[in-house]
């Protein structure tokens, strides 16, 4: 029954494109060849009719999305976090794409929530209004709680919208294995790791309870940040389907008219602000490799004291410590125009292969880096320093980090809100005391001293069952007839240990003495 279903989703797609305008611009961004090129018209163009209208004043690009549905809305916002494979002119069309659709029912709601949380609506919420926002996904509701008093922001995701999503991901993958059958030329373009990346985002944001702890770690790292707070979840009143919040009753960073009154009274400075901002974003993502994915002016709001205060965690990008080490210590080398070391951190970290030749990378990051020095302060951009970056490294070999694509997009964002609120803004000079902070804290002889302590207490936690492991690989891993004797296998697991803590015990010393 899925082969009928996804057929047809796929023409009405291409006839919706291609009515809207969107299928040219799509294919040229993509730089798909003549032959996807054909194909994608002979798709589309006889099923002309057939395909959906949208708002004529919207781009084509969001106007075919937008018509289509929930789902390829939030495909479209997916890929503009993806400039490496859409390209960054589509990515920064997409990043605008309209998320706002009609809202559902205020009974659907209801029903919604009740059966979430299986307690009449009543017993929970003393007030609960009409719908205060509406996006592909989900809607949110303002409530007040009836155990409290407290408001509450409530939301619920839309009904039947996991079925919908599942479905039409179905028929995303169909397309994708019909353009790597049918034209093997296109597969550079990824389209079914694509898909694949979109389903991990999308089914993550389809349980709120994923967010919700999201949102719950994301306060907990950010609580001691001064001038910044995040709203904690009402854990009573959250399930799969339905997330509750502390309400937030303050102006979004978009809103003018009330930023503009808070400008007027002395309570915001639009330098601090704008600095503030930059500044939280790169603590959140060296310091505590969480930060937030979507950190736009329509998700920051300003109290009445000045204090930034995020919403919406659907998106949240991660980066472990090894990674954070080696982007400090790429930022520090640009800021310091020490290319070589750039280029040294790219090979020890395994980014770039063995053998490529060190000294035409080191030359391809001067041709990077000065350039965007060169540049007057009010232009500066370290989003576009880190793009520029991504290129160069993918033609070294390089392969794509997600997680520093995201990063990198995030960036753009923030430097965007960070520019409307301090047009002159020097974003290196901003963003320098925070790398240079982290580097001190992590890269160096106190990080080597907390690295080999940690990896202590890892081999004490394994240190009973070391022999057993050693002796089952060296049994795996040679002739089983001929296993070695137990006791010796223990011994030489036991001296093994033993010479690792001495030599970490010995380099610790040296350091400090």
């Amino acid at each position: 029954m899925r082969g009928p279903h996804n057929i047809w989703r796929l023409i009405r797609t291409g006839a919706t494109f291609e009515r809207s305008g969107a299928m040219g611009a799509v294919l040229l961004a993509l730089d798909a060849p003549p032959q996807l090129r054909l194909a994608a018209k002979l798709l589309g163009w006889p099923f002309k009719w057939l395909g959906l209208r949208g708002d004529p004043a919207l781009p084509p690009v969001t106007r075919a999305l937008s018509a289509l549905g929930p789902a390829y809305i939030k495909f479209g916002q997916t890929l503009a976090t993806r400039p490496d494979i859409v390209g960054e002119e589509l990515a920064g069309q997409l990043k605008y794409l309209q998320d706002k659709l009609p809202p559902f029912g205020q009974a659907e709601a209801r029903a919604a929530i009740e059966a979430d949380l299986g307690r009449p609506l009543a017993d929970m919420f003393d007030e609960f209004s009409q719908p205060v926002a509406a996006a592909s996904i989900a809607q949110v509701h303002r409530a007040r709680l009836r155990a409290t008093g407290a408001d509450v922001a409530v939301k619920v995701l839309r009904p039947g919208i996991e079925r919908a999503f599942r479905r039409d991901v179905d028929a995303f993958y169909f397309a994708a294995r019909t353009i790597e059958v049918l034209a093997p030329f296109a597969r550079r373009l990824r389209p079914t790791e694509v898909i694949a990346h979109f389903e991990s985002v999308v089914m993550a944001e389809l349980d709120l309870r994923l967010e919700a702890a999201a949102a719950s770690e994301f306060a907990e790292n950010t609580k001691n940040d001064a001038g910044f707070s995040v709203p904690l979840p009402v854990w009573d009143y959250s399930g799969r389907r339905v997330m509750t919040l502390a309400w937030v009753n303050s102006p979004s960073m978009s809103d003018s008219g009330a930023m503009g009154a808070l400008l007027d009274v002395g309570v915001v400075d639009r330098t601090e602000l704008g600095a503030r901002v930059l500044q939280l974003f790169l603590s959140h993502a060296l310091r505590d490799g969480l930060f937030h994915g979507d950190m736009h002016q329509g998700n920051l709001k300003v109290a009445a004291n000045g204090d930034i205060i995020a919403l919406d965690f659907g998106i949240m990008g991660r980066i472990d410590a090894y990674t954070r080490r080696v982007y400090a210590e790429i930022l520090m080398g640009f800021m310091q125009r020490n290319y070589r070391r750039v280029a040294e951190v790219h090979f020890e970290a395994g980014y770039v292969p063995a053998d490529r030749d060190i000294d035409e990378f080191a030359l391809a990051l001067r041709a990077v880096g000065e350039p965007i020095f060169g540049m007057d302060a009010t232009r500066l951009s370290m989003s576009r320093l880190l793009g520029h970056l991504f290129e160069v490294t993918e033609r070294f070999g390089m392969e794509t980090r997600t997680e520093l694509i995201l990063l990198q997009r995030t960036m753009v964002v923030v430097e965007g809100v960070a520019r409307s609120l301090d047009p002159a803004i020097n974003i290196w000079h901003v963003a320098r005391p925070v790398v240079e902070d982290y580097v001190r804290k992590n890269v160096g002889p106190a990080a080597l001293l907390r690295d080999i302590a940690q990896a202590a207490q890892v081999m004490a936690r394994f240190g009973p069952r070391l022999p057993r492991l050693i002796e089952g690989a060296l049994i795996a891993s040679g002739d089983k007839t001929k296993a070695p004797e137990p006791r010796r296998t223990r011994a030489y697991a036991w001296a093994a240990l033993a010479l690792v803590g001495g030599i970490g015990f010995g380099y610790g010393l040296a350091i400090f003495i």
